[in-house]
């Protein structure tokens, strides 16, 4: 179910996207008065066609990994004299750039608008409140302490893990230090710095942020709230209200630490120390067995205590006015465009790691999880993506569109266009360069599976 989910969140997240993108180069020719013959959604094997009044041809195409707008062009095959002023080539180099330019523009719009939605509907998130610390950690040594939440992370306001996490990875890109606030437990507001040795290290593992610096969002204490009768939690003698603080000699952060070395171990025994009424208690505990879908999970039947208000204290939404939101999301979208160059050069130059890519299996995981989550979530997926798309069809490589106006800027600069062998050479180092790109980008993917 999971995999139907996330293939069809997949396909409809790029059907979306690949129909702003081609529709922006569409609406652009149609402007400087270019012949349209096709607007293709997909590749391959045409699933539907259907020509319009306008004697254009809409297509929905077999292979959901791009699109295409077909326009009038003498390079491509022989045009009627009467329509030549009509063929994409005769046009002049400005009207040629700004269709050119228009499909990354109007991923961009989709993305602004997108964020606009998100910012007046309301983001709800998970406060930034600190758990766990690692010893010895990037946090630890910086003074972060338990229940401290982060306040500002250079000059951004943060008010979820969400916004922590970007506000990090531009400090990361720029590898300097930045001072952090935060709010203790008892109120206070305390000034830290991260250093920016340590953050520029953050971009060049393929491991969670957070995890690297030692941090652990807070969760919910590994206190036992129910029992299940007979099973191995009451067998073992454990009781409600018990405060699981290691197993087998390993302290244990929160309740899903333990769940997972739980389920890692059926079948094993697990010496706790348990807390009760203000004492330390050893209790050894033989984890039991649940078969599920071929595979043996741990299972001890004990649920989690959930302290009153506990999620109300956990959760954030941020909304805001529409004006302040549309100025908030230029704002982010220009961050998140800013961001991708800055990773994507790092990653060129070996400064960051190519396991920070997303290739389309990760995507899709991506767009399927954030449907599961709801309309906000995929939303701001979409948005995410859109600038992406954007900022990479603008790269000066050849068959993309960043490549195309650099032919442009080209004959701008010669007096006249490149010879077509110049092209032929250039667009099949283009794709190569491309098809180089998208077997890493599966690399990537498979070996993130396998882990």
């Amino acid at each position: 179910m999971d995999f139907i989910t996330s293939l069809l969140s997949f396909i409809l997240a790029i059907g979306i996207l690949v129909t702003v993108h081609e529709y922006g180069h569409f609406w652009a020719a149609r402007r400087m008065g270019v012949k349209v013959l096709r607007f293709s959604v997909g590749f391959g094997k045409p699933l539907l066609c259907r020509r319009g009044k306008d004697g254009v041809e809409y297509v929905l195409a077999a292979i959901p990994l791009g699109g295409y707008v077909k326009m009038l062009d003498e390079r491509e095959a022989e045009v009627d004299p009467a329509e030549r002023h009509l063929a994409f080539n005769n046009q002049g180099k400005a009207a040629r750039a700004f269709i050119v330019v228009a499909g990354p523009l109007f991923n961009f719009i989709f993305a602004i608008l997108a964020w606009w939605l998100v910012f007046t509907l309301g983001d709800a998130g998970v406060k930034p409140l600190v758990g766990y610390i690692a010893p010895q950690s990037v946090a630890e040594q910086a003074g972060f302490g338990y229940g401290d939440e982060l306040v500002q992370i250079g000059e951004r306001e943060v008010a979820s893990w969400e916004q922590a996490l970007y506000a990090l990875l531009d400090a990361a890109v720029e590898g300097v230090d930045v001072p952090v606030q935060v709010r203790t437990e008892q109120g206070d507001r305390v000034a830290l710095q991260l250093p920016g040795q340590a953050l520029a290290q953050l971009v060049r593992e393929d491991k969670d942020i957070f995890e690297q610096l030692g941090l652990e969002p807070m969760g919910l204490p590994a206190v036992i709230g129910d029992l299940v009768a007979g099973e191995a939690a009451e067998r073992a003698g454990l009781q409600a209200g018990d405060r699981v603080l290691s197993s087998n000699g390993e302290p244990v952060r929160s309740w899903s630490d333990w769940v997972e070395r739980i389920r890692a171990n059926p079948d094993s025994p697990m010496d706790l120390l348990v807390e009760r009424a203000g004492s330390e208690l050893q209790i050894p505990l033989q984890v039991g067995v649940l078969e599920r879908n071929g595979q043996r999970i741990g299972r001890v039947g004990a649920g989690v205590y959930l302290p009153e208000g506990h999620f109300e204290r956990m959760r954030s939404l941020v909304r805001y006015d529409p004006i302040t939101a549309l100025w908030l999301s230029l704002e982010k979208t220009a961050n998140l465009s800013l961001l991708t160059l800055r990773v994507m050069g790092k990653m060129l130059s070996g400064e960051a790691s190519v396991h920070n890519l997303s290739g389309p299996i990760s995507i899709a995981q991506t767009a399927g999880r954030t449907a599961d989550y709801g309309f906000i979530p995929f939303l701001k997926f979409l948005a995410l993506v859109s600038v992406s798309l954007a900022v990479l069809n603008l790269l000066p490589v050849p068959v993309l569109d960043g490549g195309h106006l650099v032919y442009i800027l080209i004959e701008a600069l010669r007096g006249k266009p490149l010879s077509d062998q110049a092209l032929e050479q250039t667009q099949r180092l283009g794709l190569g360069l491309l098809f180089s790109l998208m077997i890493l980008a599966f690399y990537v993917d498979i070996i993130r599976l396998l882990k």
